[in-house]
């Protein structure tokens, strides 16, 4: 069983991750998936779901149990503690009233989620394995998002009890394996990267209609990315620069662009994730952006784009750095650091951004980035 805050058709990079994890051990087990009725990032349960309690249904083989949540994406802390909680009151009395398999992976954050799974599924009879991707509550403080006080503290206890009581635990950055060291060394450490499952395209040369370089990004606008901020930050003589997604930015950039016609500056909203790729191969290059280095964090988007050939601009610091350099997979710029951003541009070249660079570091992918060898690794562990 694998209990996720997070599921397609949802859209960003832990709905994704659980879903390729879970079509990945299905050959292997019989797979079940616990999560909310979709609602992310858009905060309203989806159309299909509206006025349901549940759902179950089997899908692709793996049966899915969908539980209600308050959904929400206020920015009101009250709001956000009530709708976790609903989804932890949902997960306690699906507890009550089902057999749970003796393999439980959980995904964290959040933290008050897999907090009540590790609290009411420990049993010397059950493996309890944790799937963490990112590290609240400090990653939290970093972003602004949490303040150093009575709430983080308890939060804190909250990540050592859920660290403390899991059996295994898989991280996906080694700076994530680092911190759960520090606080215990009890459960058995895999670093589990988040290696996306999809098709390696067929690449070809792209045509270069003004000189400018045509610069993506796709993903989630939300604080932690800052695209509101980049939009007015980059330098529009050397670029054009498209945005795909959506999130609590968006309204802000639909504005910037309506208020600065004549920037090279678009929006295409949100696109699934089969026709993102598609589009993904018209571009240049594609910048990866966090408005502060997160400590633990490392951006999926890095291997999924590495797989589809696409050259990157790494603009966020920490270990996903240290992956663009030493895979060669393109360009970083110091974090935060706007003008170090638009030098980096300048310095690119368009013919820099051919073919056969798109290919090596397509077939850099094929081999440093291989779901199906990671997950047999991780399925002998299990």
């Amino acid at each position: 069983m694998i209990i996720t805050s997070y599921f397609p058709p949802e859209i960003g990079a832990a709905s994704n991750r659980i879903y390729h994890l879970a079509e990945g051990l299905k050959e292997e087990y019989h797979v079940s998936v616990v999560t909310p009725l979709p609602n992310y990032p858009t905060g309203k349960i989806f159309k299909d779901y509206k006025g349901k309690f549940s759902s179950k249904s089997k899908e692709n083989g793996i049966t899915i149990n969908r539980l209600w949540i308050y959904a929400s994406v206020s920015k009101n802390k009250f709001l956000r503690l009530f709708a976790m909680l609903s989804y932890s009151f949902s997960l306690i009395w699906f507890f009550m009233w089902h057999k749970i398999p003796n393999k439980v992976i959980v995904q964290s954050p959040p933290l008050l989620v897999s907090f009540t799974c590790m609290f009411f599924l420990r049993s010397k009879k059950r493996k309890l394995i944790l799937n963490v991707s990112d590290l609240w509550p400090s990653a939290g403080l970093e972003l602004g998002a949490l303040k150093d006080g009575f709430a983080y503290n308890i939060l804190k206890k909250l990540e050592a009890f859920n660290y403390k009581k899991a059996d295994f635990i898989l991280g996906q950055s080694n700076e994530i394996l680092t911190h759960i060291k520090t606080i215990t060394t009890k459960p058995e450490l895999f670093l589990y990267r988040n290696f996306p499952e999809i098709e390696f395209p067929i690449l070809s040369e792209n045509k270069d209609d003004n000189g400018k370089i045509k610069m993506v990004y796709a993903g989630l606008l939300g604080v932690a990315q800052g695209i509101y901020r980049l939009c007015n930050e980059l330098n529009y003589d050397i670029i054009e620069f498209h945005i795909y997604g959506s999130g609590a930015e968006e309204e802000a950039i639909k504005d910037l662009i309506n208020t600065n016609k004549d920037l090279p500056l678009y929006f295409h909203g949100r696109v699934n994730r089969e026709e993102l790729h598609k589009v993904l191969l018209d571009y240049d290059l594609t910048v990866i952006p966090l408005l502060n280095r997160i400590y633990g964090s490392v951006p999926s988007k890095i291997f999924e784009y590495a797989k589809l050939g696409l050259p990157m601009l790494y603009f966020g610091g920490g270990e996903g750095e240290a992956i663009i350099e030493k895979n060669k997979l393109g360009w970083v710029a110091n974090e935060s650091d706007y003008d170090a951003l638009n030098k980096t541009l300048k310095s690119i070249l368009p013919t820099d951004l051919n073919l056969d660079l798109k290919i090596a570091i397509q077939n850099t992918a094929r081999i440093q980035f291989d779901f199906y060898k990671q997950l047999e690794t991780l399925k002998k562990v299990l």
